[in-house]
C-alpha cells in the first residue's frame, strides 16, 4: 500500500515547490514515499542552492492549525533533521512557532523557512491565492467514525468482533461501525483474511487518528471550561467519586511522574456540580480545567484514568514544549503495549 502519494498530496507538493522556485530556490521530488527507519515520508525533496544540494524528507499536511501542531511536530521529529513540513498555508503566528522550534516548512502561498547553512530562507505573511480544499479523510475520520477507530486502537482484538459489540464499546450506532469497517480496508488499515479481520499499520492509523481527533472530535466533546484558584489538588483528587475520568496533563503526570500540570482535563457524562463546588471552579471559557464528554464504553486498566492513547492525543493537542516532551515518553509504550 501507499507506494505513491495521493494525487492531492502530489499536487500540493508540486505547488509548494513552484512557490519555492519563485523565491529563487530550485527543488524537485527525488523519490516518493521513502521509508526512513520506522518513519515514512511522503516524498524526498532535493533542494539546490548554488553548489549546495540538500535532501529533505517531506511530510504533507493540509489545513494546519494550532491544535494540530503537536501531532505534526511529533511526526516530523521521527524524520530527523531532514524533516520538512509541506502544507497549503502557514499563518504568520504558526510560521513564528515553527521557526522557534527550528522546523523547516514550505507552503503553496510562498511562505517558507529553510535553515541549512549557508542556505537561509525565511518568508512569512504571504497570503494564499488559490482554492486548496480542506483535507478530506473519508467517513471513517468523521467524529463518530473516530470513536470506532479509537476503540480499535485501544482494543486491537475488537477488529474481528461482531459489529454490535464494537458499536457498544465505541458508543456509536451499529450502522456507523458498518461503514467504518467498509472503509478501513480501502485505506489499507484492515485486512480481511477469509472470515477473519486484522488491523494493519496501527502506528500510521494512530498518527492519522490523533490529528483528526484534535481537528474534528475533540471540539465536539467540550462540556465546560473552568477557572481554578489552584491546581495542586490534581495529585489527590479521586475523579471516580464524581463520575469522572482524568485525562490530559493530570493523567500524564500520574503516568510518567515527569510533568507538572498546567491544565486539567476530565471526561464524564456531565459536569457534576459537586465537583465544581468542592474544587472552587467557576465557568471561564479560557479556564485551565475542562470537562469533556466521555465517548468510550470500556474500562482502562486504571478506571480513574483515560486510556494512554487519549492522554497522548490530548498532550499533542495542547502542543507546548512540556506536553510534547511528555508525549514522546508515552509514544513507545502505546505502540509496545496496545490497548493502554
Amino acid at each position: 500500500m501507499d507506494k505513491n502519494p495521493k494525487p492531492t498530496e502530489k499536487g500540493l507538493i508540486n505547488r509548494a515547490l513552484t512557490a519555492l522556485g519563485e523565491l529563487g530556490i530550485d527543488a524537485e521530488v527525488e523519490r516518493q514515499q521513502p521509508k526512513l527507519g520506522r518513519a515514512q515520508a511522503d516524498a524526498l525533496i532535493r533542494v539546490r542552492h548554488g553548489d549546495q544540494e540538500i535532501l529533505y524528507a517531506a511530510n504533507v499536511k493540509r489545513g494546519l492549525r494550532p491544535a494540530l501542531l503537536g501531532a505534526v511536530l511529533q511526526e516530523l521529529e521521527r524524520l530527523g533533521e531532514q524533516g520538512l513540513l509541506v502544507t497549503d498555508y502557514v499563518t504568520p503566528p504558526l510560521a513564528d512557532a515553527l521557526r522557534a522550534r527550528h522546523v523547516a516548512f514550505i507552503d503553496t502561498a510562498g511562505n517558507a523557512y529553510l535553515d541549512r547553512p549557508p542556505l537561509l530562507v525565511w518568508v512569512k505573511g504571504q497570503r494564499p491565492t488559490g482554492g486548496d480544499a480542506p483535507p478530506q479523510m473519508g467517513r471513517a475520520f468523521r467524529a463518530s467514525g473516530l470513536q470506532v477507530i479509537f476503540a480499535l486502537l485501544c482494543r486491537i482484538e475488537l477488529v474481528d468482533r461482531p459489529y454490535r459489540e464494537i458499536a457498544k464499546l465505541a458508543g456509536v450506532a451499529h450502522g456507523t461501525v458498518g461503514w467504518v469497517m467498509a472503509e478501513l480496508p480501502k485505506l489499507g488499515f484492515v485486512a480481511e483474511l477469509g472470515r477473519k479481520r486484522r488491523l494493519l499499520r496501527p502506528e500510521r492509523l494512530l498518527q492519522q487518528w490523533v490529528e483528526a481527533y484534535a481537528r474534528t472530535l475533540r471540539p465536539k466533546l467540550v462540556l465546560g471550561r473552568y477557572k481554578a484558584e489552584r491546581l495542586d489538588w490534581w495529585e489527590t483528587v479521586d475523579p471516580l467519586k464524581y463520575g469522572l475520568t482524568m485525562g490530559g496533563e493530570g493523567a500524564a503526570a500520574r503516568l510518567t511522574h515527569y510533568l507538572r500540570p498546567g491544565t486539567l482535563t476530565f471526561f464524564g457524562k456531565k459536569a457534576e456540580p459537586r465537583f465544581l463546588l468542592d474544587h472552587h471552579l467557576r465557568t471561564e471559557p479560557s479556564g485551565e480545567v475542562e470537562i469533556l464528554r466521555r465517548f468510550w464504553n470500556f474500562d482502562n486498566e486504571d478506571p480513574a484514568r483515560a486510556p494512554t492513547l487519549l492522554v497522548y492525543a490530548d498532550l499533542l493537542a495542547i502542543g507546548d514544549a512540556r506536553c510534547l516532551e511528555t508525549a514522546k515518553r508515552l509514544y513507545d509504550s502505546i505502540l509496545a503495549q496496545p490497548g493502554k
